[in-house]
């Protein structure tokens, strides 16, 4: 039986960036619109916290029985390694899931806007079918689709909305840069994994588009989300801050235009993370202040 600190290292808390960001970026887009509703944002943070640690047990538990776990490097596998069941790990998942459900339906019934309950079914079949069911998407080189649009323009101008109660050019203008950030993390852990899923038959982006191409995508990823940050400085002027993490970006863009592999890159997810929850921070205050 796995223990809590296996369940801890399973949830892969590194990746939490890519939840917390876009709800505080959201926030300070509703700031900047004088409505933000502390209580919702809170709310929205366990929303997208909880699908966060549900999508990571359900890749956990789907790629683990189809076998395309057995030789990875990097985080704790639950199922791969054989610490846990696969139905305690489906379980989990499912907990996650549900838990989301009925925090996200608490903002629907705050906000009136029942067409927020498709967006949450979507995000959570999104969840689900990355690596879950017979033809999951993840495994055909969507998965950086499906984080830009889940954990940027749906999460960020979803927050915003659940505060302020309309949708806003900020709002969706400001995701692009998270959206981006958030498929960085994703490319740099497909990459580390690339020797790996090309022989199991997990198609990631990375395996689609090779080595070289795909390190070249990360670098981008990493640069044009101070390039669409700035572009918002005529309208908000203290968006310039971001500039202040740019030094963050050196090192994950050193380690992986070098040709690190497998194991080395272990570091740069982590720094890519970091980069994440420094820009965010920086972002979200400069959206806040005028």
């Amino acid at each position: 039986m796995a223990t809590p600190a296996q369940w801890l290292a399973g949830a892969r808390p590194r990746t939490l960036p890519a939840a917390v960001v876009p709800v505080a970026v959201g926030t300070g887009a509703a700031v900047a619109e004088d409505g933000a509703v502390w209580w919702r944002a809170l709310l929205a943070l366990f929303v997208a916290l909880a699908l966060q640690v549900g999508v990571n047990y359900a890749n956990d538990y789907s790629d683990g029985v189809k076998g395309t776990d057995k030789d990875r490097v990097g985080p704790l596998r639950l199922v791969g390694s054989g610490v846990a069941a696969p139905k305690q790990v489906l379980a989990a998942a499912l907990g996650c899931f549900l838990a989301a459900a009925v925090a996200g339906l608490v903002l629907v019934v705050a906000t009136r806007a029942w067409w927020l309950l498709l967006v949450g079914l979507a995000s959570i079949l999104a969840a689900w079918f990355y690596t879950g069911g017979s033809r999951p998407y993840g495994y055909r080189a969507l998965g950086e689709i499906s984080v830009f649009v889940f954990f940027g323009l749906v999460a960020v101008a979803g927050t915003t909305y659940v505060q302020v109660e309309r949708l806003t050019w900020l709002s969706l203008a400001a995701a692009v840069p998270v959206g981006l950030l958030a498929c960085a993390l994703l490319m740099v852990n497909n990459l580390r994994d690339i020797v790996t899923d090309g022989p199991s038959g997990k198609r990631t982006l990375a395996v689609v588009l090779g080595d070289s191409r795909t390190r070249l995508a990360y670098s981008a990823t990493l640069v044009l989300p101070f390039v669409f940050a700035l572009a918002l400085v005529p309208v908000r002027p203290f968006a310039a801050l971001t500039v202040l993490a740019l030094p963050l970006v050196v090192a994950p863009i050193r380690t992986v235009r070098s040709g690190a592999t497998g194991p080395a890159l272990i570091a740069t997810l982590q720094q890519t993370g970091r980069l994440q929850l420094v820009f965010g921070a920086l972002f979200t205050l400069g959206l806040a202040l005028f």
